[in-house]
């Protein structure tokens, strides 16, 4: 089982940013939360463990929010809980994400290790303090390449680097140089994201009333082209559609998520999918604290239909560059993908944009450009049973990767 637990805290929220979060917590408010994360991962303890047998967990992901927003002890205190409560698997990856302004102290990062954060996952975001201050970042980029030089010295053999592309005036050029600076400090993993306007974000409201424009379709194009090239060229195996890592650091947590592995999360907004149910803990703190007083957190739970988890098998696979298996999709569905949407994959295949080999279907580089259209045609037409020879074998399917590296 994977273990996510969401810190949903941050010192300001970033204009681009649609993840649930609560900026500027006072101390009260963090310690309250934390009752209530330690109380719900007891809770789930009780649930899951069986004759004092703790349930296996492979990986942690703490996400936000900002979680190195907690202090030492703070961590401590949740780490110290999950080592009661579960059994940590041993060389399992435990991640936490962490912002520059809130990680740049030796001491706290020397902490983070012995406790046993063996991956930080760092929001550098970009090198361009314009065009950090337009997304709403508290850090300037020498202040995140210094908290990266410090969690290298300090221990880290295992940092990923987040950076956004297509921001708005960027160029292609201007993307590559920047990509050039960050690879020469020899991060082990890059989630290279395009900008993404989420609705009803602060960036999403500046573009529609004309103050920042972004990059055109074209110039887009460029960046994630050729930066990937870039990437590879640099020995960063291009792993799922914005994701890179050297050989032996891709993230494991992310890779059971689009592998379909079972995973419980904790903590305000989190997801879980276990045993083939789904649910959301409430995005609302007073909510969140109420049905964990009461143990009721997981109540509102769904049963994931046919459709549900055939859809996630396609749309999960795709954006891996291994792609899907079709004998993995015949023996969910007891039907032949590359028949049923025979007429969609050749006019794909004519145009380069998947590649079927091996068993495998999977999307090339320029097909991993308009994914989302090209996985929405294909999720138009899913059976929505499964014969009874196929139904037995159907595991449950996860959702997208909470967190983002």
């Amino acid at each position: 089982m994977l273990l996510y637990i969401h810190i949903p805290f941050c010192r300001s929220k970033c204009g681009y940013c649609s993840f649930f979060s609560v900026p500027g917590p006072g101390a009260a408010d963090l310690e309250s939360y934390l009752d209530h994360l330690e109380a719900e991962i007891a809770l789930w303890g009780r649930r899951l463990g069986r004759a004092g047998v703790r349930r296996p967990v492979s990986s942690i992901y703490f996400g936000g929010g900002t979680p190195s927003l907690l202090s030492l002890e703070q961590m401590e205190r949740i780490a110290s809980a999950l080592a009661r409560t579960f059994e940590l698997a041993p060389g399992l990856e435990w991640s936490l994400e962490a912002n520059p302004d809130s990680a740049a102290d030796p001491d706290y990062l020397r902490g983070l290790l012995a406790l046993g954060v063996n991956r930080l996952s760092l929001g550098l975001q970009s090198l361009d303090n314009k065009k950090l201050e337009v997304l709403g970042r508290r850090h300037q980029a020498a202040q995140g390449m210094k908290a990266f030089d410090m969690a290298r010295q300090a221990g880290f053999a295992n940092i990923s680097l987040d950076i956004i592309w297509g921001l708005p005036g960027q160029r292609a050029l201007e993307w590559l140089r920047e990509l050039e600076t960050v690879i020469n400090l020899q991060p082990d993993h890059l989630s290279c994201y395009g900008l993404t306007l989420e609705h009803e974000t602060p960036l999403a409201r500046a573009e529609s009333a004309g103050e920042i424009v972004l990059p055109p379709e074209t110039e887009q194009a460029k960046m994630f082209l050729q930066g990937a090239e870039l990437l590879e060229s640099k020995g960063y195996l291009h792993y799922e559609i914005s994701n890179f890592s050297r050989m032996g650091f891709a993230c494991r947590h992310n890779q059971g998520y689009w592998q379909s592995q079972s995973y419980l999360g904790l903590g305000a907004g989190a997801v879980s999918t276990l045993g083939g149910l789904r649910w959301e803990n409430p995005k609302n703190m007073k909510d969140y604290a109420e049905l964990v007083r009461t143990e009721r957190i997981g109540d509102t739970s769904t049963a994931l239909t046919t459709a549900d988890k055939i859809k996630e098998l396609v749309m999960l696979s795709l954006r891996t560059t291994k792609g899907l298996s079709l004998a993995e999709y015949r023996q969910r569905t007891g039907q032949d993908f590359l028949r049923r949407h025979r007429r969609l994959i050749q006019v794909l295949r004519q145009n380069d944009l998947i590649r079927v080999h091996s068993g495998l279907l999977r999307l090339t580089r320029s097909g991993m450009l308009v994914s989302n259209a090209i996985l929405e045609r294909f999720l138009q037409d899913v059976p929505d049973h499964l014969p009874d020879d196929a139904r037995d074998h159907a595991p449950a399917l996860e959702p997208g990767s909470q967190s983002k590296s």
